[in-house]
C-alpha cells in the first residue's frame, strides 16, 4: 500500500507539472499517434502488393501490430527511462534516490512516467477490435481474461531486457548505443515471426524474445497459421517473469557496485 500510494503522489505532481504547459502534453500525444500512424500505413502498402505475408492475411497482420501497441503503450508508461544513464549516472542523480527509503527502480521508474504514452495502447485496442469484427472472430470472458495475462507478461517482458539496458550504466559511464539498437530490434517483433529465417526466428523468440510482444500471443485468438506459434502463446506471462527477474537482478546488481557520481 505504501508503494501504490507512492505512484498516485508521483501522479499528483505529473498533472500538476503537465497542465503547466499543456501545449507540450498534446503535441507529445500527436506526435506518438503519427509516429504509430505512419507504422500501420507501411503495413498497407506491403498488402498492396502482396495478398499474404507469410501465410497472414491483411487484417491479421494488422491485428497484431495492434496488439503489439498495447503493452508497448503501457511500457512506454511505466519503463521510459531511456536516459537513464545521462540523467541518474553521469549528472549523479542516482545519489539522491539512494537515500529513500523505497527501492530504486520504483523511484525511477515513477520519476520518469509518462501517462500519454497510454493513448497508444487504447488505440492498439481499437486496431483489434476491428479486426476482430472483419475476421469475425468470437469473443468470449475467458478470451478478455487471457488478453490481460498475456499484455501483462509481454509489458514484463520489455520492462526486464530495458531494465537489463539501462542497469549496464552502473558498468560503464559512457553511452553504451545499445538501447537504440534495442529499440529497433524490437520492430520485428510487431510483425509474424515465421515470416524470418531460422536463425532470426530463433533470436526473436529465445535471446530477445520480442516474438512475445507481438506475434505469439497474438496468434491465441487467431486461427493458428502455424501450432508451434499458437501454442506458445500461454508462454508470454512466464517468459515475462524471467525476463524481468534477469532484469531486476542485473539492476540490483549494477546499485551495489554503484559508489555515486564523485567530483
Amino acid at each position: 500500500m505504501r508503494y501504490i500510494s507512492l505512484m498516485l503522489e508521483y501522479l499528483k505532481n505529473y498533472v500538476k507539472s503537465r497542465m503547466t504547459y499543456r501545449a507540450d502534453f498534446w503535441i507529445e500525444v500527436l506526435s506518438d499517434m503519427l509516429f504509430q500512424g505512419i507504422n500501420l500505413v507501411v503495413i498497407l502498402i506491403m498488402f498492396q502488393h502482396t495478398p499474404l505475408l507469410g501465410g497472414w492475411s491483411e487484417a491479421e497482420v494488422i491485428f497484431v501490430y495492434g496488439f503489439f501497441m498495447v503493452p508497448y503503450g503501457i511500457f512506454s508508461t511505466f519503463f521510459s527511462i531511456w536516459n537513464f544513464g545521462e540523467r541518474y549516472i553521469v549528472k549523479g542523480e542516482m545519489d539522491r534516490v539512494l537515500t529513500r527509503p523505497a527501492h530504486s527502480l520504483y523511484q525511477v521508474l515513477l520519476e520518469n512516467i509518462d501517462p500519454p504514452s497510454l493513448i497508444g495502447s487504447l488505440v492498439g485496442v481499437i486496431i483489434m477490435a476491428v479486426c476482430w469484427s472483419d475476421m469475425g472472430l468470437t469473443l468470449e470472458l475467458l478470451d478478455i481474461l487471457v488478453f490481460i495475462v498475456l499484455v501483462l507478461g509481454a509489458v514484463f517482458i520489455y520492462g526486464g531486457i530495458y531494465t537489463a539496458l539501462s542497469a549496464l550504466s552502473f558498468y560503464s559511464d559512457s553511452p553504451t548505443g545499445i538501447v537504440p539498437l534495442m529499440y529497433n530490434i524490437q520492430s520485428y517483433g510487431r510483425y509474424p515471426v515465421n515470416i524470418y529465417n531460422k536463425i532470426i526466428r530463433f533470436v526473436l523468440t529465445w535471446l530477445l524474445p520480442f516474438a512475445f510482444v507481438g506475434t505469439i500471443p497474438a496468434s491465441y485468438f487467431l486461427a493458428p497459421k502455424e501450432d508451434n506459434i499458437s501454442s506458445l502463446a500461454l508462454l508470454t506471462p512466464v517468459m515475462g517473469i524471467i525476463v524481468f527477474a534477469i532484469g531486476l537482478t542485473v539492476w540490483n546488481h549494477g546499485v551495489k557496485r554503484y559508489r555515486g557520481a564523485g567530483s
